[in-house]
């Protein structure tokens, strides 16, 4: 089951990160973006931990508190999650 939720945890961040970079260079060359519901809706699929990491590291959407609070909330859960899956285990 651990290897099936990693798997998993491992494909959803590289689809969102992907999003996110996408993203950055739409914005950067004022083309069509991607939605902010959408970036939220794959941090809540799971891709939270690489668009957070890539918030630092790009400086995308950084300024924007907030996306970055309900980005710290998603992450909190998904903390919260991880850790009682693990515990219980």
């Amino acid at each position: 089951m651990n290897t099936l939720l990693l798997s998993y945890l491992l494909i959803i961040n590289l689809v969102s990160g992907l999003f996110f970079i996408y993203d950055k260079k739409a914005a950067i060359k004022h083309k069509q973006r991607i939605s902010e519901m959408t970036l939220h809706l794959l941090e809540l699929c799971g891709g939270v931990f690489s668009i957070f990491i890539l918030i630092y590291f790009m400086g995308h959407k950084n300024r924007k508190f907030t996306y970055f609070a309900i980005t710290y909330l998603i992450l909190s859960g998904w903390f919260s999650l991880l850790l009682a899956h693990f515990i219980i285990i």
